[in-house]
């Protein structure tokens, strides 16, 4: 009973360390893309093998994350908590699930065809990528959106099996949305950002301009909807998920204010993640209503 608690402690201190919870955020876009790959619901095994890559990649990818940010985020009181600088979890310990994962996603990868398994070496250095970028450039918020926009087109490669000009809109809707509130949650960070060097848009711009950078990426991530939905041809379901999106879009902007970001946690992690399921189950319901 006590081996079997223990366990479970580790398991609870693992998804905590790669904030499983935000799986939330891209894996819906993904299925919304192989949804409109597929012209329809994608068979079983397909959408097995979609959920088995999207995990194996963001596992890896926050692991990896982590493990190259262990120092800054044990200097920063927001962060130094966390489960590396705090020492609950090992370098070693991290490192091996990080490989782990990342070998999972080549092997989902490689179940669902050819082109996708060529492409996964691709996907990890873009992530990879993303964890050093902060110490060299304020786009590092654009590098992290363009890596999770391989969730939408990973899944269309994956039902589809070859690119096609309609399935970069989903995912450019991913890349510009992930920036947008990636660049408000890094307003927690800002000053910090500022004394040591690190590089973000609002250590550059300020509360103020970021705030309005954010909004005008949400309504360019918003239009690649749009796009999506004109070039496919989507009815009545996916246009009032559309409706919808934006008026969580508007919501999540509306309770961020330059002089007041105690609301900032509920945009990031509620309005976000009510976009990305919305979008995704009003495809569905497009699709299954025909």
């Amino acid at each position: 009973m006590r081996c079997g608690l223990s366990v479970f402690k580790d398991i609870v201190l693992y998804l905590r360390m790669i904030k499983f919870s935000h799986s939330v955020f891209a894996l819906p876009f993904a299925f919304t893309s192989a949804l409109i790959a597929a012209d329809g619901v994608p068979a079983l095994r397909q959408v097995f093998w979609i959920t088995v890559a999207m995990v194996g990649a963001r596992t890896g990818a926050m692991g990896f994350n982590r493990i190259i940010d262990r120092d800054i985020d044990a200097l920063n009181p927001r962060t130094e908590e966390r489960e590396l600088p705090a020492g609950r979890i090992s370098f070693r310990a991290a490192l091996t699930l990080s490989i782990i994962s990342f070998a999972v996603l080549a092997l989902a990868a490689y179940r669902l065809n050819p082109l996708c398994f060529k492409l996964t070496p691709v996907a990890i250095a873009v992530v990879v990528l993303y964890s050093y970028t902060k110490r060299f450039t304020w786009a590092s918020h654009f590098v992290l959106g363009l890596a999770l926009s391989a969730a939408p087109l990973g899944a269309w490669l994956a039902v589809g099996g070859k690119f096609v000009a309609g399935a970069f809109f989903p995912a450019l809707a991913v890349l510009f949305w992930i920036a947008g509130f990636d660049i408000l949650y890094a307003l927690q960070d800002m000053e910090f950002d500022k004394s040591r060097g690190l590089h973000s848009i609002p250590a550059k711009l300020g509360i103020r301009n970021s705030i309005f950078l954010s909004r005008f990426l949400h309504l360019l991530s918003w239009d690649f909807l749009v796009f999506t939905g004109i070039i496919f041809g989507l009815g009545f379901y996916y246009w009032a998920g559309l409706i919808v999106a934006a008026a969580l879009f508007i919501y999540e902007h509306a309770i961020i204010k330059a002089d007041d970001l105690s609301r900032l946690n509920k945009a990031f992690f509620n309005m976000n993640g009510y976009i990305s399921i919305t979008v995704f189950l009003f495809t569905l319901l497009n699709y299954i209503s025909k």
